[in-house]
């Protein structure tokens, strides 16, 4: 499922949804949330312009969506959905059902200088569905890259990643971050210190949490990268030569109530090729 708002940006996650609906066997359900007729305002034509109103102009941004979505991808089956509500509401809601939700970075509404559209960020941090956020470009030759650790959501954006790297045949980069244990206090001076037994102890974690979806996917080429650096910072400049960023909605990080982790939001805000949100199917996530 895409949502489309008339954007450019929409237009962008059109075509990388319908290339996504081709690599998984699926059909495309294009989706438009209508929120005029519930301020109560006119949608229909006038008479003066029969083939005026925001209910043809909605209609018509829909038929550019299904046009780009066959140019994209002709054996493709796409359909199109006028849905009246609030487009965070309607996507949230639409995409239960659905294998993937797609959108665009940046719509049409709220503040230009923004990195990233309010719906997105609504939607990503709600959906019970993986997500994936069209920006930047799909490097191709590059990496799937997937930011490891050890919580639930990170285990299933592990799997997430290991499945779009075999659909893909390309190369899987798993990438765990570590700081020096002088760092964790923010006050404390740096001393010297033996990171050796440090860096041990996470190429075992991360070679771990790697295993059960080795397993199940031994035909993907896993490359594991130890990274001393803070998360968020690492995965964005890996981001610059690959063709996805895969994260968990949720890390060990930041605030408990917090729906989407501060790292994965970072990731959301500054990558250069799409990103792959993956929700924890434990956590309620309802708005």
């Amino acid at each position: 499922m895409v949502g489309v708002d008339g954007s450019a940006a929409a237009l962008s996650a059109v075509r990388l949804a319908a290339h996504e609906a081709a690599r998984r066997g699926r059909n495309l359900r294009i989706v438009h949330a209508f929120i005029w007729p519930l301020m109560h305002v006119n949608v229909g034509a006038s008479q003066a312009v029969p083939e005026g109103g925001l209910q043809h102009d909605a209609e018509r941004l829909l038929a550019e969506a299904a046009a780009t979505a066959t140019a994209a991808q002709p054996d493709v089956t796409a359909v199109t959905d006028l849905v009246t509500g609030a487009p965070a509401a309607v996507l949230l809601t639409a995409a239960r059902d659905a294998e993937l939700l797609v959108l665009g970075d940046r719509g049409l509404g709220g503040f230009t200088g923004l990195l990233l559209g309010s719906v997105a960020v609504q939607v990503t941090a709600h959906s019970t569905t993986p997500v994936l956020v069209a920006r930047g470009e799909q490097h191709a030759g590059g990496p799937i890259v997937v930011g490891v650790d050890d919580s639930p959501a990170g285990a299933a954006a592990i799997e997430a990643a290991f499945v779009a790297a075999e659909q893909q045949q390309a190369e899987l980069l798993a990438v765990r971050t570590w700081t020096y244990p002088a760092m964790a206090t923010l006050y404390t001076p740096p001393v010297p210190v033996d990171c050796g037994p440090v860096e041990d102890a996470e190429r075992l974690v991360l070679a771990d949490a790697l295993a059960a979806s080795s397993a199940r996917h031994p035909k993907v080429e896993v490359r594991e990268q130890l990274v001393c650096g803070r998360p968020g910072r690492t995965l964005v400049q890996f981001s610059e030569l690959a063709q996805l960023i895969v994260v968990g909605a949720r890390g060990r990080g930041g605030f408990a109530g917090l729906l989407l982790g501060s790292v994965s939001q970072q990731v959301l805000h500054h990558a250069a090729c799409p990103v792959l949100v993956v929700p924890d199917p434990r956590q309620d996530r309802t708005p």
